[in-house]
């Protein structure tokens, strides 16, 4: 009986682990980068494209894909994680060394160190308390937790780009704007792995919550011109 018990709670928590939120959200992000990448390939081109951007991503990867070398839980995550670790380098290969010439250095002059030195402060506020009120720094929970935070901002060298030039392609909107569903399906999907585990990912809500009111604004534009066919600016 313990181990019919034990069996069901294992499949709940495995049905909860990957519910149509995640699976959604999960597709949303393959498909932002495959926009990306068809793209840049497409036009032979990257214009309107922020590196920066593009930069921080693959340090968001880098550092969240960490247990990728140590672990591995599932193919599906597996194959996930190597996919998103990996294309996020071959996005830098295609905008800095294959097609550099139409890269806008000019336009992307968003300063990184104004969204990379914040996120690696919070994951260290994040880090130093312990239920014994002492700090303690696990070095893989470092390094997802400044992940999270860092994630939340990636997008905002983008966003000021394309405000700063006002060169805004459909693939690009539209990039942006899988990009951002696919982090709101993940807020809903924290939400019901709170009511079905009761697993509370507080670090994922706020992050995930601060990224999402971020393209807010985006999604408020999105809406009017591309559903509604409103004559004006995205971004």
């Amino acid at each position: 009986r313990r181990e019919k018990g034990g069996d069901k709670a294992k499949e709940r928590r495995e049905r909860a682990r990957m519910n149509f939120f995640r699976l959604t959200g999960d597709m949303l992000h393959l498909l932002s980068i495959f926009l990306i990448l068809w793209k840049i390939l497409s036009t032979r081109g990257c214009g309107g494209l922020s590196f920066k951007s593009q930069l921080l991503y693959a340090i968001v990867f880098s550092t969240r894909y960490l247990d990728l070398y140590l672990t591995m839980r599932s193919a599906y995550l597996t194959t996930m994680k190597a996919f998103f670790l990996l294309s996020s380098y071959y996005i830098l290969y295609l905008i800095r060394v294959r097609f550099r010439a139409s890269y806008d250095s000019t336009g992307d002059s968003f300063s990184i160190w104004w969204l990379i030195v914040p996120s690696a402060l919070v994951a260290v506020a994040v880090q130093a308390v312990t239920e014994e009120g002492q700090p303690f720094y696990d070095p893989m929970e470092l390094c997802w937790v400044f992940s999270e935070f860092l994630e939340a901002v990636a997008i905002l060298p983008q966003l000021f780009m394309l405000q700063k030039t006002g060169a805004c392609e459909t693939l690009t909107v539209h990039y942006l704007a899988a990009l951002g569903g696919y982090r709101a399906f993940y807020i809903a999907n924290w939400v019901y792995r709170y009511y079905v585990e009761g697993k509370k990912i507080w670090v994922s809500w706020v992050a995930g919550t601060l990224q999402t009111l971020l393209y807010s604004d985006f999604f408020y534009h999105y809406f009017r011109v591309i559903v509604l066919k409103r004559r004006e600016t995205i971004v």
